[in-house]
């Protein structure tokens, strides 16, 4: 069977545990749980911690597991990226008491605390800036400065309100964006049963960022409707009763939903819906 390592806390378990049973597979009920087998779908699913994910893939231990692009880069665990999740997004920034750096050249002869010593220094290096110090920390680094471990931090930013909280400033260009991800190894052959599992897994972010519409629109001005609604490949317009008419459906970004729609009443399309999408395979 398919070994998938899957978060067991934190923010990115239950995203994960969520795409997962949308996409066809059992989910453990309880925490507890450590290992799952889910023999009709083919997988057996391993709950560990984010940040040691990678390494057991990169081991091989198991085939393929969840987790967030920027513990993976810091693991330097020999794994790879096979396809992003699109939960979980984050940005990963240097910030340091509020209106005194402006520039990551700053840095240079700084101590630097993180819960990403690896990310950073790679990161670092790569910019030529020589820190005095990477200062490794498990948590809370935003308390770094104001104790006097360091001069500068890096960290996961969301929204920013922790930081801004604690008297810092974000500087500097992003060091990276992350999102949740999963990650395979980087050598050898591809475990079997990966390819279903990334189809399944493709289907859920389609369906996540399309919907499906339906409409009715005058047959003489179908042409102008299905310009608005282009769809993946071509919409499916079929005859109504009323032969001055047709039906068409067609699959949309869930984002631009509204504005299609307004688009498409303003062309002279009626009976405007839209139905989510559950499952898909492009």
């Amino acid at each position: 069977m398919l070994r998938i390592a899957v978060p067991n806390k934190g923010s990115l378990a239950e995203p994960a545990a969520e795409m997962l049973r949308e996409a066809g597979y059992r989910q453990r009920r309880d925490s507890r749980e450590l290992v799952l087998p889910d023999a009709d779908n083919g997988v057996e699913f391993f709950f560990l911690r984010p940040r040691d994910i990678a390494v057991y893939v990169g081991t091989g231990t198991v085939d393929v597991g969840i987790t967030g692009r920027d513990l993976l880069l810091d693991s330097g665990s020999p794994a790879t990226e096979h396809l992003p999740l699109g939960f979980a997004r984050s940005t990963f920034r240097f910030a340091t008491q509020a209106g005194t750096m402006n520039d990551v050249r700053e840095v240079a002869g700084r101590r630097v605390a993180t819960s990403y010593p690896v990310l950073v220094g790679q990161y670092l290096t790569a910019q030529g800036v020589e820190p005095a110090e990477v200062v490794r920390l498990d948590g809370a680094v935003e308390t770094a400065i104001r104790l006097g471990v360091a001069d500068v931090i890096a960290d996961v930013v969301e929204t920013g309100t922790t930081l801004r909280a604690a008297g810092l400033d974000v500087f500097g260009a992003p060091i990276l964006t992350s999102e949740a991800v999963l990650v395979r190894r980087a050598d050898g052959p591809e475990p079997a049963g990966l390819d279903v599992l990334t189809r399944r897994l493709q289907g859920v972010l389609t369906a996540r960022e399309y919907v499906l519409m339906d409409y009715d629109v005058p047959m003489e001005l179908v042409d102008r409707a299905v310009a608005v609604t282009p769809g993946l490949e071509s919409p499916t317009v079929s005859p109504l009763h009323n032969t001055d008419w047709a039906a068409v459906r067609v699959m949309v970004r869930r984002s631009e939903t509204n504005k299609v729609m307004d688009a498409l009443y303003d062309v002279g399309a009626r009976a405007i819906l839209v139905t989510s999408i559950h499952a898909c395979r492009l």
